[in-house]
C-alpha cells in the first residue's frame, strides 16, 4: 500500500471518529424538544462526553506508551459510534449519560494511538508535517460535519433514528484495517529498526501545553459565542450568526493544511509563533471592526488558530519522545478540555456587562501563546526517522 494512501485512509477515519465529538452538542436541541431536558440536564450530557474524552486521553496515551495497542483504532472507533447511536434509544436520563460517556471513552482511546500511527506513516511517505496536517484536517472536518449529519438524521425522524449515526463508525473502523495490516506486514518484513528515543524535554512540553490551552480558550470561546455576537453586530437574525460559524469552521480546514506546508519550509515553532500573532490581530478585528469585515477577520482567526494545530501535536511528540502516546493525549485532549472550562466564565461576564466586553480578553490569549513559543526550541529529529516507518512498525 502506498504511504500516501495510508495517510488518506487515516485522515478519513479520523473524520469518522470526530463526528462523534461534534454530535453530542448537535443532539442538544433534540433532547430538549423531545425529552424536555433543561439547561442543567443538557449541560450534563455535553460534559459527560467532552470532559471524559479529554481527561481520559492522556491515560490511554500512557497505556499505549507501555504496550502496543493497534487494535484500539478500529475498536475505539466503534465504541465512539455505538455510544451516540444508542443515546436516543432509551428514554432515561441516566442511560443517555451512560451512552454519551461510552462515546467519550471511544474518542479518548482513539486519538493517542492514531496520532502515533499517523505520524509514522507521514514520515514514511516523506510528507513530513504535511501528512500530519492532513490527518488533523480529517478530524476538523468530521467535527464540523457533525451538526449537518445529526440534522439530516435526527431532524428527519427524531431521536429514534440515532442508530443510523453508527454508519460513520463502521466506515471508519473498516478504513483503519488496511493501514494496520500494511504496517504489520512491514514489521514482519523487517522494514527498518526501531530507533532509540531521544531525551525528554519536559520544560518545553509544559510551555507547549500552556500555549495549547491559550489556543483552546480562544477557539472554544469564539465557537460558543460568535453566532450570538455576529447576530448582535450585523443583524439579519440567526442567518448572520450561522454564516459566521461556517466561516470559522471553514477557516480551520485551510489553516490545518497551510500550517503543515509552511512548517516543512520554515519550521514548526516559527510557523506557530507567527500564526498566534496573526490570530491575536484577527480576534481584535472580529470584536472591534464594524460591518461585514467580521467575516474576514473570523476567517483569519480560524486560520491563525488552526495553522499550529497539527504542528503542536508533533512538537509534543518530539519534546517527549519516550512518551509519544502521553504527549498526544495531552495535546489532543486534556489541554482542550481545560480551555473549555473558561466558556461559562465568559458567559457570566457577558451577563453582567456585554458580550463584546466579555470576549475582549480573548485577544490576550494568542499573545500569550506567541510569548510561550518565543522560548521554545525546534526539537532535533534524527535524519533516519524521516524515510522510515520504524517507530510504527516497532510499536505495532
Amino acid at each position: 500500500m502506498l504511504y500516501h494512501t495510508s495517510i488518506t485512509l487515516l485522515s478519513v477515519g479520523h473524520a469518522c471518529v470526530d463526528v462523534y465529538q461534534g454530535a453530542v452538542a448537535a443532539l442538544v436541541p433534540f433532547l430538549v424538544a423531545e425529552r424536555g431536558y433543561g439547561y442543567a440536564a443538557v449541560s450534563g450530557v455535553v460534559l459527560a462526553a467532552s470532559l471524559l474524552s479529554s481527561v481520559a486521553q492522556p491515560l490511554f496515551g500512557m497505556l499505549t506508551d507501555r504496550w502496543p495497542l493497534p487494535w484500539l483504532l478500529p475498536v475505539s472507533t466503534l465504541l465512539g459510534g455505538a455510544g451516540i447511536a444508542l443515546s436516543g434509544v432509551g428514554g432515561s436520563y441516566g442511560l443517555t449519560l451512560a451512552c454519551v460517556a461510552l462515546s467519550g471513552v471511544g474518542v479518548a482511546a482513539y486519538h493517542p494511538e492514531s496520532a502515533r500511527v499517523a505520524r509514522s506513516v507521514a514520515q514514511g511517505a516523506g510528507a513530513g508535517h504535511r501528512g500530519m496536517a492532513w490527518f488533523s484536517l480529517g478530524g476538523n472536518l468530521g467535527f464540523a460535519a457533525a451538526p449537518l449529519l445529526v440534522a439530516a438524521v435526527v431532524g428527519t425522524g427524531g431521536l429514534r433514528l440515532t442508530p443510523l449515526l453508527a454508519v460513520p463508525a463502521l466506515a471508519g473502523a473498516a478504513l483503519c484495517l488496511p493501514v494496520l495490516r500494511e504496517l504489520a506486514r512491514r514489521r514482519a518484513a523487517g522494514a527498518g529498526a526501531a530507533r532509540k528515543p531521544g531525551r525528554d524535554d519536559r520544560a518545553s512540553f509544559v510551555k507547549l501545553s500552556l500555549a495549547v490551552v491559550c489556543r483552546s480558550i480562544v477557539f472554544i470561546g469564539l465557537s460558543t459565542f460568535l453566532s450570538l455576537f455576529a447576530t448582535q453586530r450585523l443583524g439579519g437574525g440567526t442567518a448572520a450568526g450561522t454564516a459566521a460559524l461556517v466561516v470559522l469552521y471553514a477557516g480551520s480546514a485551510v489553516g490545518s493544511v497551510l500550517g503543515g506546508a509552511l512548517a516543512d519550509r520554515w519550521g514548526r515553532v516559527a510557523v506557530a509563533r507567527w500564526s498566534y500573532l496573526v490570530a491575536a490581530v484577527a480576534v481584535a478585528g472580529v470584536l472591534l471592526v464594524p460591518g461585514p469585515a467580521l467575516y474576514l477577520f473570523t476567517a483569519l482567526t480560524s486560520a491563525g488558530l488552526y495553522a499550529p494545530f497539527s504542528l503542536q501535536v508533533t512538537l509534543g511528540q518530539d519534546y517527549l519522545p519516550s512518551r509519544i502516546g502521553t504527549a498526544s493525549g495531552i495535546t489532543l485532549g486534556l489541554t482542550v478540555s481545560i480551555g473549555g472550562l473558561v466558556s461559562p466564565l465568559i458567559g457570566a461576564v457577558a451577563d453582567a456587562t456585554s458580550l463584546r466586553t466579555a470576549l475582549l480578553p480573548l485577544v490576550a490569549m494568542p499573545v500569550l501563546g506567541w510569548a510561550l513559543f518565543r522560548t521554545l526550541p525546534e526539537p532535533a529529529v534524527p535524519e533516519e526517522e524521516a524515510p522510515s516507518v520504524a517507530g510504527a512498525t516497532a510499536e505495532l
